[in-house]
Parts: C-alpha cells; sequence; structure tokens
C-alpha cells in the first residue's frame, strides 16, 4: 500500500506509544515512510515498534523506536543526534505526545497537575517543535526545490476551541496549542519551507481511550455529566450533528493531508476532525 506522498520520506511521530501516535505508525510505515517513533514510556514504545514490525511481511518497513521526555531539551536534542545518525534527514514530524490530565472541576483542580498538563503539552511540543525545525532550516537552505517540502502538524483538541467541563488544564493546553501554531507557521517558519498546521480531533471511538473519558467524566462531579458512563457517552454522541463518533482512520487521514504536499499551499490552519461538534468555520 505505497503511497508516493511518503515514499522516501522520513516522519518524526511523537507519543508513539499511545494509540493515536501507535495507529500512526503503522499508517504511515505502510505507505512506505521512514518512521521515528518517539515516546517516554520504553515499554508502551516497544509494543508499538513490535506491532509495525510484525505487519511487516514484505521487509522493506522501515521503523525505529527512541525514548524521549519532550519537557526536556537535553533529552530531545540528543534523541535528535541519533535520529540524524540512524536516518540522515527528517521531512515530516507530527508533534504528537501529549497527557490528558485530571478530569475535576476547576474549584477542585489540582495546580500541580495543571502545570504538569501544560508542561508536557505546551512546553514539551514547543521544544520539539523548535529542535526538529531547526534542523529542517538547515536542511532547507540546501534544497534544489525552493517550495515547502517540509512540513509539521500540531495535535490540538476541540477541546481548545470550546473548553470541556472538568477538563481546564487539557482545555488550555490545546488551545495554547492553536496559537502556538499560528504564531510560528505563518511568519516565523514559512520562510524556511516549513508548513505548520494543526489537528483537532474530537469524539473518537470506540475502544479504550473512549470508554474511560466517559467513566471519568461519569465520575468527577461535574453537573454537566451523568454519572451513569453510558448516558454520558449517549449524550456526547447525541450532540454530534453527523450522529456517530469519528475514527482513528479519519484523524489519521486529515494527519496525511496536512503532512503531505496534498496541503502544499496550506500553512497556519487548524482542520477540525469532529463531526460538526464544534460548529462554525475555525481556521
Amino acid at each position: 500500500m505505497s503511497d508516493a506522498r511518503f515514499v522516501g520520506k522520513t516522519i518524526v511521530i511523537t507519543g508513539a506509544g499511545g494509540n493515536f501516535g501507535r495507529a500512526g505508525c503503522l499508517f504511515f510505515t505502510k505507505r512506505g515512510a521512514s518512521v521515528v517513533a518517539w515516546d517516554n514510556n520504553e515499554s508502551a514504545l516497544m509494543e508499538t515498534i513490535n506491532e509495525v514490525r510484525s505487519q511487516d511481511e514484505a521487509n522493506y518497513i522501515r521503523i525505529e523506536g527512541y525514548t524521549c521526555d519532550v519537557t526536556s531539551e537535553d533529552s530531545v536534542r540528543s534523541t535528535l543526534e541519533s535520529v540524524l545518525s540512524d536516518f540522515s534527514r527528517i521531512d515530516m514530524l507530527w508533534n504528537n505526545a501529549g497527557y490528558q490530565g485530571e478530569i475535576k472541576p476547576t474549584l477542585e483542580y489540582d495546580i500541580e497537575d495543571f502545570s504538569r498538563v501544560m508542561n508536557i503539552n505546551v512546553t514539551g511540543a514547543f521544544i520539539v517543535l523548535q529542535s526538529v525545525a531547526k534542523i529542517m532550516a538547515g536542511q532547507s537552505r540546501g534544497e534544489q526545490d525552493s517550495s515547502h517540502p517540509f512540513s509539521i502538524v500540531n495535535t490540538a483538541s476541540v477541546a481548545g476551541l470550546r473548553g470541556t467541563p472538568a477538563m481546564v488544564a487539557y482545555s488550555s493546553s490545546k488551545a495554547a496549542i492553536l496559537a502556538m501554531t499560528v504564531a510560528v507557521a505563518k511568519k516565523d517558519l514559512a520562510p524556511h519551507g516549513i508548513r505548520v498546521n494543526s489537528i483537532s480531533p474530537a469524539l473518537i471511538g470506540p475502544g479504550y481511550m473512549w470508554t474511560r473519558q466517559n467513566e471519568l467524566h461519569a465520575s468527577s462531579g461535574s453537573p454537566y455529566f451523568s454519572s451513569d458512563p453510558e448516558q454520558v457517552a449517549e449524550a456526547k454522541i447525541g450532540g454530534v450533528p453527523m450522529k456517530r463518533l469519528g475514527t482513528i482512520e479519519e484523524v489519521l487521514k486529515s494527519v496525511a493531508y496536512l503532512l503531505s504536499s496534498d496541503s502544499s499551499y496550506t500553512t497556519g490552519t487548524n482542520l477540525v476532525v469532529d463531526g460538526g461538534l464544534s460548529g462554525g468555520l475555525k481556521a
């Protein structure tokens, strides 16, 4: 299932041990990309690597895993040194690592957890973005093609657009990602041939993440949620104009569009994948 948009390209995927990151590693390796998988959880990362390699019947997939703490500039720098030694270049980045944090009403939210969410989701995302962009900018100076061959996609969320009850830290962090995407894309990185966009999914499932979040919302004590997880799920889906959950595959196809040359004249844009939940035009 090779795809000319990704054959010969090297893609860094952070948060590769999580559901979205693991699916992304499978998705892009199947399409011919070389994938650089990052996660701070070594065991989860190795599960991803092993799962991807088990799909490699033709023995053509190339994926390597790197344990990296995105909140540490030193860890990111040393990891990138290893990546460049192994792969020689980076063409694309899916800046996907994140932490959901507690699900509690604002008046009960733990300050330390709020700081942790912001440190991983915002500071960590910026450290990775800046570090990879420096490499891309250096590569850009040596490119014959003066178009915008390098692409970064940040994982945001509809929570950053409309807020989610009992998730003040997560919503705040994803709003910051939206602002960061626009700030770096439109002025700072475009002259270096680097496009930067974001993806904002919502209500993706079924699966563990969907089920667990409904359980946590039900037990949060927020007046906006029923205490019954099944009723929480029904109410959420009922609020979606398309009346269904989105799939991880649908999110990945949107990420692929933004990373690829199909979106070559698109930068500083947020692509919402939510079945119409957030409403209105978002750019």
